[in-house]
Order: C-alpha cells, then structure tokens, then sequence
C-alpha cells in the first residue's frame, strides 16, 4: 500500500518547524500507547534541524517516552564522529543530548574514523553494516518488519534540496537507482563532502509515515517539480512515499510555485 502526497502550508520556517514538531510527537505518542515503543527516522539539513530544535523547546517533548523511541538516520556525510557537519552531531546539539534516550536504542550512520577506515570504498562497507543493523532490528521485531530487511519506521523525515534530492539521493546519481539494496555509499555527491551514506528509495518507502520538510525560497522550484509528477532518478524527492501517509511540509515560499490544485489552506 502506498500514499498519495498531503501538502500542508505553513506562514514561515519557524510556524512549520513548531507545527511539525508538534505533530512528530502526537504520532510518537500514539505509536508507543498502541505498541508499546516508536520508530522515527532523522534528517538533516536547516529544517531538520530546526524541528528538532523546536520540539526540544516544545511542551510536547515531555509527552515522549524517549527510552522507548528508536533513532535512525536517512543519511550521514562520511566524516570523524563528532564532526560539526553531521547530522548526528547537529542532532545532538538541537535535541537529543537534552533527552533521556536508551543508547542502545540511538542508531547513528557510521563514521569515518571507525573500524571500516576512511574513503570511499570503506563508505560502501559502513554503508552495509548500516543495512545489517536495520535488518537485525527487523528480525528482533519479528512480523510485521517491511520485508525483513528494515524495522517498521513509525516516522521518516526528510528535507528537500534545491536540486530535489533527499536524504543523499542526488538526481541521476546510481544511488537514486538503487532497486535492492536499502544502505548504499554516495560517492561524488554535488554537495560537499562528496562521501556520504543514505537509505534508498526501497528503505524510505518502507516507512509507515514519509513527511518531506521544505522552507525558503530555494526550495520553490524543486518542490513543484517533485509533485507535479517528475521522474525519481532526475527528481529523487517525487519518488519517495510512506506506506500509510506521506505529508508534504511547506512554508509559504516554499510553496509559491506549486500549482493551485496543490495549494491547501495556510496554516495546515
């Protein structure tokens, strides 16, 4: 089963940021009151971030059981642990050093300085380890888990790039063609550093919820693009979907060029 897209408008960044943050932890909540814990995906980038940041001051933070919420990343840039450019270190920054996580339960994309060496090639290594981790969480969860090879992810957020790509799915690159794999190493990516880790489409698609994150001005063309219909490997965002919902989260200016058809009501 997969979803059709729901696009949401919000006035500005910082409304989308309060408004998405509110509703990471309602579906949060309701996930661990039906199942006992929760499943959500981080992203990156300036909106990613700035969830993150404000769910860290919203009074929705203190409804989360953050001991029964597992953490995984749609992407990493391949560099030392600790690095300021990765998405696990800014993670730590805006949310999650604030919150009592279980550390068992916290999966961060491997680093450069770990067992699996520095450069590409060691990229791909650390990129299946990643995937041997997701698939022995989907065999501790038993059935239920999407296909065996990923644990059932309540929530997976993504931003959305100028150019459409998501997590570290870039237009035309192999990564975005990826068909079986679910980790893959990113090479000669047009964004700096050129060595990243990402999920492919197979392991975003898996999620129950897919909600793609997009602010500014820059963000305008891609995101009409990405629904209007464009092909996933020259606009990796219109190929990504969750299996019960998949929310667009826009602001205005990032919702300017997007056909009237698609416009709902500010303030979603």
């Amino acid at each position: 089963m997969t979803s059709d897209p729901q696009v949401f408008v919000h006035h500005d960044g910082v409304e989308l940021a309060v408004k998405a943050a509110a509703r990471l932890a309602a579906t949060v909540l309701e996930a661990q009151s039906e199942r006992g814990h929760a499943s959500v995906v981080l992203t990156g980038g300036r909106n990613g971030n700035a969830l993150l940041a404000a769910l860290a001051e919203s009074p929705a933070r203190d409804t989360i059981d953050w001991s029964r919420l597992d953490l995984w990343w749609g992407d990493e840039r391949f560099l030392p642990d600790g690095d300021p450019d990765r998405n696990h270190t800014l993670a730590r920054q805006a949310l999650l050093d604030a919150v009592d996580l279980d550390p068992a339960r916290v999966h961060p994309m491997p680093a450069s300085d770990g067992p699996w060496g520095e450069g590409p090639e060691a990229a791909d290594t650390a990129a299946a380890a990643y995937a041997a981790e997701l698939a022995k969480a989907a065999a501790a969860a038993g059935p239920g888990a999407h296909d065996g090879r990923v644990p059932e992810f309540d929530v997976l957020l993504l931003g959305l790039g100028p150019d459409t790509h998501v997590a570290s799915l870039f237009p035309e690159l192999p990564a975005v063609r990826e068909t079986e794999r679910t980790v893959v190493g990113v090479h000669g990516a047009p964004k700096p550093p050129p060595t990243r880790i990402s999920l492919t489409l197979p392991a975003i698609r898996s999620a129950r919820e897919v909600w793609l994150l997009a602010a500014g001005e820059d963000k305008a063309q891609a995101a009409a693009l990405a629904l209007s219909g464009a092909g996933e490997v020259q606009a990796p965002a219109a190929g990504v979907y969750g299996q019960r919902r998949t929310l667009w989260l826009l602001d205005l200016a990032a919702a300017s060029r997007l056909p009237g058809d698609l416009l709902p009501p500010v303030g979603g």
